[in-house]
C-alpha cells in the first residue's frame, strides 16, 4: 500500500490558499457574502501583536465563522499583507488527520518558503476540534513562534471554550460570534432603511415604517439567526431540516456527548426540546426532574452541557428588592436564537400565544454576547423581564417586554413596573410594545415605551457599536 506523498498534501495547501496564485483573492464561495459586522471586532485583534496571543474564534454552528475568517484574510490582504505571509488550514480534511500544527506549519514553510520562525505570518486552522489536544498544540505556537499571529476557530463550541479555558490563560483571547442581530439581519438584507438614525433617549432609535420592521422581526424571529437561511427560500420552506438535522442534532448527538461522556442522548434531546418549547418561561430543577423522571443532578448538569454549546441561556431570579436568592430553585430559560423554536415546533405569526416569548427571546438574544449579567424580578405580585443590578456602581436599569400597545393607553396597569422602580430607587424604565412609542411620567417613574423590534435592533446595534469604540476585550 502506497504512502500518501508529501507532494499531494501541499497541493491541498495550496488549494485551500488561491491567494498565493491569485493576489488579493479569496474563493468566490465566501465573495458572495456580505461581512457580518462582528468582522469590524475579530481585526483590530488580528492586526494586535501586543500581547503576543492566539485567538479562539468561537460560537454556534453555521453562524458564518468560515465565512468572516476568510473575509479578514481579504482585509489583510487589503491592507498589503504578502500572500505568501497568510495561511489558511481546514483541520478537518482527511489528508490532516492525525498532523500537529507544527507539522501544518512545515507544510506551509514547505509550500511558500516562509520562514514562519523569523518572518510575521498570519495562521489561520479552521474546525480545529478534529485535533486532539489542540490546545496543547495552540500553546506551543504562542510560546515558541513570536512571529505568528494564529487564529483557530470551531463549532464544537462547548469543547472550545472548556478547553480554551483550561489552557489558554494569558495565551489565548476567545472571541464569541452569536448567531446573527437583528440589526445584521436588517442590513444583510439591505432593509436597514426601515431606521432612522436620529436617536431617542438612551440611545433607542425611530423607524419610517413600523409596521414592515414587525414584519421582518417576526421573519427574523422564524429564520434569521442564521445567514444561509435568510437568503434561502428551500431552507425556509423547512427549517427543521436544516436548523435541526445539521445544527442542533450535530451538538446534542456529537459534540456534547463526545465531550461530556453523555450516555443517554434521548434524555438530553427530550429535555433540550422542552426548555426550547418554554424559552423565556419560568422552569425550575424540581418541575423538570418531576416531568422527565430524571435526577435533578443530571438535569443541572445537561443545562451547563446545553449552555456551554451555546444552546440555551438560563437567567436567574432575583426579588422585588433586587436581592439575590440563596438558593436558586427557579430561572428562565431562552434560547440563544429564536429560530430554533420555530424550527423545532412550528412558525409564529402575529397574533400567535407564542410571540411574546419569542420576542422576549429575539431580546435576550442581542444581550448574550456582552458581558452584561442579566437578571429577571419575581415577587408574589408581580415580574420585570429584564433588570442589570451593578451593586457596586448602583447603575441599575430594568426592561419589561410587552408584544401590546394597551399599556401606552392604560399605563395604570403596570402596577408591577411602579413597584420595583420605588423599590429600587429607579427613576427610569422602558417598556416594549407592539407599534406604538411615548414618554410618559406616572408615579414619579419616566416610562419610555418603544416597539419591541426597535429595541432589539437597538440593543444589538449599540453593542457592536460600543465594542467597536472600546475594544472587543475590554467591553
Amino acid at each position: 500500500m502506497k504512502k500518501i506523498p508529501i507532494y499531494q498534501i501541499l497541493k491541498r495547501v495550496q488549494a485551500e490558499n488561491i491567494w498565493w496564485e491569485e493576489p488579493n483573492t479569496i474563493p468566490k464561495l465566501f465573495q458572495e457574502f456580505r461581512p457580518r459586522a462582528y468582522l469590524s471586532l475579530l481585526e483590530p485583534l488580528l492586526l494586535k501583536w501586543d500581547p503576543h496571543r492566539a485567538i479562539v474564534f468561537m460560537g454556534p454552528r453555521r453562524v458564518g465563522k468560515t465565512v468572516m475568517i476568510h473575509h479578514a484574510i481579504r482585509n489583510l490582504l487589503n491592507k498589503g499583507i504578502s500572500p505568501e505571509k497568510i495561511c489558511y488550514f481546514s483541520v478537518d480534511h482527511p489528508l490532516y488527520t492525525g498532523r500537529s500544527l507544527e507539522e501544518l506549519l512545515e507544510f506551509y514553510k514547505q509550500a511558500t518558503n516562509t520562514d514562519y520562525e523569523n518572518e510575521k505570518c498570519y495562521i489561520f486552522f479552521d474546525e480545529i476540534q478534529y485535533l486532539k489536544d489542540w490546545e496543547i498544540h495552540l500553546k506551543i505556537i504562542v510560546d515558541n513562534f513570536r512571529n505568528i499571529k494564529c487564529l483557530v476557530s470551531g463549532s464544537a463550541a462547548a469543547a472550545l471554550r472548556l478547553k480554551s479555558i483550561e489552557s489558554g490563560a494569558g495565551r489565548f483571547t476567545n472571541f464569541l460570534l452569536p448567531p446573527l442581530m437583528f440589526h445584521e439581519y436588517l442590513e444583510l438584507l439591505d432593509l436597514d432603511y426601515l431606521i432612522e438614525r436620529e436617536k431617542h433617549p438612551f440611545d433607542f432609535y425611530s423607524t419610517n415604517d413600523i409596521a414592515q420592521l414587525n414584519k421582518h422581526f417576526i421573519h427574523y424571529m422564524n429564520f434569521g439567526g442564521y445567514p444561509e437561511v435568510i437568503f434561502s427560500k428551500e431552507i425556509q420552506s423547512d427549517p427543521g431540516r436544516f436548523i435541526k438535522s445539521d445544527i442542533v442534532d450535530k451538538v446534542l448527538l456529537r459534540d456534547l456527548p463526545g465531550l461530556y461522556g453523555i450516555q443517554d442522548i434521548q434524555e438530553l434531546n427530550h429535555l433540550f426540546t422542552t426548555l426550547a418549547f418554554n424559552t423565556a418561561n419560568e422552569v425550575s430543577l424540581e418541575e423538570l426532574s418531576k416531568g422527565s423522571g430524571v435526577a435533578k443532578n443530571t438535569i443541572k448538569r445537561y443545562i451547563e452541557y446545553l449552555e456551554a454549546a451555546f444552546l440555551i441561556k438560563i437567567i436567574h431570579r432575583i426579588d422585588k428588592n433586587s436581592r439575590r436568592f440563596k438558593r436558586a430553585n427557579f430561572f428562565k430559560v431562552y434560547l440563544t436564537n429564536p429560530s430554533i423554536r420555530s424550527a423545532l415546533f412550528t412558525q409564529v405569526k402575529q397574533g400567535d400565544e407564542f410571540i411574546g416569548h419569542l420576542a422576549e427571546t429575539a431580546i435576550f438574544a442581542q444581550w448574550f454576547h456582552s458581558n452584561t449579567e442579566l437578571h429577571y424580578a419575581r415577587w408574589k405580585t408581580g415580574e420585570i423581564d429584564i433588570v442589570n443590578i451593578d451593586y457596586e456602581s448602583e447603575h441599575n436599569w430594568a426592561v419589561e417586554v410587552k408584544w401590546s400597545d394597551r399599556f401606552i393607553d392604560r399605563p395604570f396597569d403596570l402596577k408591577n413596573v411602579y413597584q420595583f422602580c420605588h423599590a429600587n430607587n429607579l427613576k427610569e424604565i422602558t417598556v416594549t410594545t407592539l407599534t406604538k412609542t411615548d414618554e410618559i411620567t406616572i408615579n414619579n417613574v419616566d416610562i419610555s415605551f418603544l416597539p419591541a423590534s426597535l429595541y432589539c435592533y437597538s440593543v444589538g446595534f449599540n453593542l457592536v457599536k460600543a465594542k467597536n469604540s472600546k475594544g472587543y476585550e475590554e467591553v
